[in-house]
């Protein structure tokens, strides 16, 4: 009987054992923490590779799916790490150390007065521009501008419609982002804003000068002035940011008749909006299996819908897919809470966090305009008819004396020229540097050029 062969060295092993399973060590000595030589330390990861953990998306954490506690130290990384080398020079810039001094004198504080233009360029609700103004230590209100704010005292177009969107977070206020279902986000200014007087209760002539901003109530914070302007349906408001002309003031109205049609519309419940994952009926029924479900806005830009002027009542953004396939991945549970959420959102007109202090009603249809006298601005007869010129324009003096400021006029022209004044980046930009990949903008935007 031949003898028992040996093992052949070219034995292969078990293919079910992985090779690097086989040459695990454990260091002992490695510490929980890696510390840098200023005593700064970084979480290691939980493969144990001493890498930081990895922080979540913006988008993200604007849409309320990951939570921070510092957002301003978070955005202003972001942003910091996004600021091209050398920056552009022909632009107006607002630098990061800038950017968060502003925020930190007036975030938690009962005279703060910060505001906000963002650039949105939402899939559904096609580009607009949001102007956010804080009411509170912790929130804003916002209108969402079709056109952007106006730049010419001749325009043919002298009123653009500015509706009414939900109550902020003040932290929306650093926000830079992009995502597939809410587009780019980008800030457009930002600075603080004076309440002005009403013409009514002024006295004065001259418009241009800084006692317009005395009150009859000198003790009252910008805030206190808003929130009695916001109330009356009147606002005149000076807006001290980085990119608009310096001394830049807009009017805020809203006509009796909006203000009744707009909490009217609140109060009744939409016909067409459903339970989260109730079937589709109607037209929605109709476009297939797994589309027809209402999506209620989670997000601050998906809620912006509101920023196309017509105000269609129906504003909600129906058959988000992205939306879809999240609540295919969540639980019961998970879908309950949402919808109570969605719920307390509708009820009080304020995103979670914000607080609505100042009575915003949800989609009210305002009226913005150029306050020509105040912007500096006079009528005078030229060629057979009356224009409106610059007071000093004769004497040769209106010429911009603020760096890359915008002079009169100026035209809002969009997110193919527009750019972020803290990293000078557009919509396009945006949406590359946060990885975006088949974003497709709503066609027909056009800027206002008369």
């Amino acid at each position: 009987m031949p003898p028992k062969r040996g093992l052949s060295p070219q034995l292969v092993g078990n293919p079910f054992i992985k090779k690097e399973n086989l040459e695990w060590t454990f260091d002992l000595s490695r510490p929980s923490r890696d510390s840098d030589e200023d005593g700064n330390s970084d979480e290691i990861n939980n493969h144990g590779s001493g890498a930081e953990e990895e922080e979540p998306k913006a988008s993200a954490v604007e849409a309320g799916k990951a939570k921070i506690e510092d957002h301003l130290g978070y955005f202003s990384g972001i942003l910091a790490k996004a600021i091209p080398s050398p920056f552009l020079s022909d632009i107006p810039r607002l630098s990061i150390g800038a950017y968060k001094k502003l925020y930190e004198q007036n975030s938690d504080n009962p005279r703060g007065a910060h505001f906000i233009v963002h650039q949105h360029d939402h899939p559904v609700a096609g580009t607009h521009y949001d102007l956010r103004l804080q009411i509170n230590e912790t929130s804003s209100v916002s209108w969402a501008i079709m056109y952007g704010l106006p730049g010419d005292p001749n325009s043919k177009r002298l009123n653009t419609n500015a509706t009414e969107t939900r109550i902020h977070c003040l932290w929306n206020h650093l926000i830079e982002t992009a995502s597939i279902s809410t587009g780019s986000l980008l800030i457009w200014d930002t600075g603080t804003y004076t309440i002005l007087p009403s013409r009514e209760n002024s006295r004065r002539t001259n418009w241009n000068s800084q006692s317009d901003e005395e009150d009859e109530s000198p003790g009252l914070t910008e805030q206190d002035k808003l929130h009695q302007a916001f109330q009356k349906r009147k606002i005149r408001i000076r807006l001290n940011g980085t990119c608009l002309p310096n001394n830049y003031v807009l009017n805020l109205r809203l006509t009796k008749e909006e203000d009744v049609a707009g909490r009217a519309k609140n109060k009744r419940t939409p016909s067409r909006r459903r339970r989260r994952g109730a079937p589709a009926q109607g037209r929605s029924s109709a476009r297939g299996k797994g589309k027809g479900k209402a999506v209620e806005p989670e997000t601050s830009s998906d809620s912006d819908s509101g920023g196309e002027p017509a105000g269609n009542e129906e504003s909600e953004i129906v058959n988000a897919p992205a939306e879809e396939a999240d609540l295919e991945a969540v639980s019961a549970m998970e879908r309950e809470i949402r919808e109570l959420e969605d719920e307390q959102v509708r009820r009080t007109n304020a995103y979670s966090g914000a607080e609505n202090s100042i009575g915003s009603v949800y989609q009210r249809r305002w009226y913005l305009s150029l306050d020509r006298e105040a912007c500096g601005f006079v009528k005078r007869r030229r060629a057979g008819r009356m224009i409106w010129e610059a007071k000093d324009v004769d004497k040769g003096k209106y010429v911009n004396e603020h760096g890359n400021r915008l002079t009169f006029p100026f035209y809002v022209r969009g997110i193919e020229v527009e750019r972020s004044v803290v990293t000078g980046r557009t919509g396009a930009d945006v949406l590359k540097d946060e990885g975006v990949v088949g974003h497709a903008g709503r066609k027909g935007w056009r800027p206002v050029l008369n």
